[in-house]
């Protein structure tokens, strides 16, 4: 939509830059915790919408250190926790890369919001208590993923080779089934909870020229022939130009590059210029 772009022109230079970063930060801290003492997030940090209303608001945001695969066995949770931890980075972090820091903010804390809301309202109108933890959030990221990256592989058991897709889809299998057959309060929590994956879809659908570049679609096709040009590319000819000073990875090998999401067309810029040139419209392409 174009107020959304409109905002994202306007406020993107307060947006956080590598929030997932931060957020699994806050992962660690509650793998460490969990390992010294169980039970202390439940006590106090969890999103008990009981204790929220009882003047515990911490628990809004407290509630976010809660790691993602943790189970009843200590040790195997803290190994799988800590490759959970590395796969939501790289989630969270390709999906900033596509979108930009503004969007993926957007994103994130509108999951933020959906899962707070879920719990004080399935409370607050059905008088049933539901503490929940951050796993709505974490799969929103990946159904997100998922979206963008159908293709992309993922070792099930560490073993089996699958793809995301299918993976996205068995998991909306089990909340579909749930919603269907589970009572009012577990689906009034699975909407509101999974609802920033659709309204952010919303907001950002292709109905704006600048928007074109974060479809699906899109992404894929450019990513095809990203792939489909290296195979072309003649020894010794650069892959990589930056748009404003013209250098290669033959000039630096340290040298990074990337695609600009705010100018129309593929310009791709080095480390030095991604944030300091001038955006480029259709106008201005030549």
């Amino acid at each position: 939509m174009k107020f959304f772009y409109d905002l994202e022109r306007k406020y993107q230079r307060y947006a956080i830059k590598n929030l997932m970063y931060y957020i699994v930060i806050l992962y660690g801290i509650g793998l460490v915790l969990y390992m010294a003492q169980p039970y202390f997030y439940w006590d106090y940090l969890c999103l008990n919408p009981i204790a929220i209303l009882h003047g515990q608001i911490w628990r809004i945001v407290t509630f976010l250190i809660y790691p993602p695969a943790i189970g009843s066995m200590k040790m195997t949770s803290v190994f799988v926790g800590v490759i959970a931890l590395f796969m939501y980075y790289s989630l969270g972090q390709t999906l900033e890369n596509i979108w930009g820091a503004f969007r993926f903010n957007v994103f994130f804390f509108m999951g933020v919001i959906g899962q707070v809301l879920a719990s004080l309202v399935v409370y607050l109108l059905l008088g049933q208590p539901v503490v929940m933890t951050t796993g709505f959030l974490n799969f929103s990221i990946f159904l997100a993923f998922a979206i963008y990256f159908p293709d992309a592989q993922f070792l099930l058991f560490f073993v089996l080779p699958i793809k995301a897709k299918w993976l996205a889809v068995a998991e909306c299998a089990v909340y579909l089934y749930s919603f269907v057959f589970g009572p009012l309060s577990t689906r009034l929590e699975i909407i509101m909870s999974l609802a920033n994956v659709i309204i952010f879809i919303l907001l950002t659908r292709n109905n704006h020229k600048s928007n074109r570049r974060y479809a699906p679609s899109e992404i894929r096709r450019r990513q095809n022939f990203k792939k489909e040009a290296t195979k072309i590319v003649t020894p010794g000819k650069a892959r990589h130009r930056c748009a404003v000073c013209g250098r290669t990875e033959l000039d630096d090998p340290n040298l990074e590059f990337r695609y600009c999401s705010k100018c129309e067309g593929d310009y791709e810029y080095c480390q030095d210029h991604l944030y300091t040139h001038k955006h480029v419209t259709k106008d201005e392409e030549h």
